[in-house]
């Protein structure tokens, strides 16, 4: 079985429906997908539709943002049940605080840019929530940038004057969120040292402790050395070891299948999960 568990679509910064994030995932020979858009699950039941008539398995998940040590990180949630209020009610209040801080960045880029709030609109899915990757099509679209990869490396990191931090709840209270919710907490992409500093051995532990169950060992932000120290990490404390592509339609370059997950580890991720994994 060839198994990626970390894609994105319209529901929050990709750039393809969740029918044709399915689509797409058939057509590349995948047996099983997630979909974990960003503080939501508005995209389940597109996708959920659309693996029934494809004939794929799909892992309904989120991506949910968290921080931990004054680091932004991400959390991956497997089959939770969408009905748990905390989980829903963390995972919205985020997206109203990521609606308020692009605001303030495209204000802050207005200064040097001819860039406006509507720009970034018109680049936005109905129903998401504005983020990064839509200022950054919108910088693309005006011909500032040559693509989102651009846009992120030149303006819209951490280390730039245009970013801008936004609330996020702390990823312990997360794990415990998605824990309460039956959901299954996975660290995303946690040696990604290009976005910026990534935890520690002791953070990870800390985690680990208090929940967390997997780590996303195989991701292409993770490098050589990262990989190496991530899947040790994941040996001594009990972790399981995820891959996957983080694929986000044409907003990025990862590619669908670029790294997969064990099928007897998605096997343990459905034993835990509140909800089953939908086959199509």
């Amino acid at each position: 079985m060839r198994i990626d568990l970390h894609t994105h679509s319209t529901a929050s910064d990709g750039t393809d429906t969740p029918t044709r994030v399915v689509e797409q995932a058939a057509a590349a020979g995948l047996d099983v997908i997630a979909l974990t858009d960003h503080d939501t699950t508005d995209g389940w039941a597109e996708a959920a539709e659309a693996a029934l008539a494809h004939g794929i398995g799909l892992v309904r998940g989120s991506e949910v943002t968290a921080s931990a040590s004054g680091i932004s990180l991400h959390l991956l949630s497997y089959l939770q049940d969408p009905t748990s209020a905390p989980l829903a009610d963390a995972m919205r209040a985020t997206k109203t605080a990521r609606i308020s801080r692009a605001r303030t960045m495209v204000d802050l880029l207005a200064e040097d840019y001819d860039l406006t709030w509507e720009d970034v609109v018109a680049q936005t899915a109905s129903g998401a929530t504005v983020g990064r990757p839509h200022i950054a099509d919108a910088l693309v679209a005006k011909g500032i940038v040559h693509d989102r990869s651009a846009a992120f490396t030149a303006m819209l990191l951490p280390t730039s004057r245009y970013y801008v931090r936004h609330r996020a709840p702390t990823a312990l209270e997360v794990i415990d969120l998605v824990l309460t919710a039956g959901g299954v907490p996975v660290l995303a992409h946690p040696g990604a040292e290009q976005r910026g500093r990534v935890l520690g051995d002791v953070a990870i532990e800390e985690l680990a402790e208090a929940g967390l169950v997997g780590l996303e060992v195989h991701h292409r932000d993770n490098s050589p050395d990262q990989v190496e120290r991530l899947a040790e990490i994941a040996a001594r404390l009990g972790l399981l070891v995820m891959g996957s592509s983080d694929f986000h339609g044409t907003g990025k370059p990862n590619v669908l299948g670029e790294n997969l997950t064990d099928p007897q580890v998605l096997a343990q991720v459905e034993e835990r999960g509140a909800i089953a994994v939908v086959r199509g």
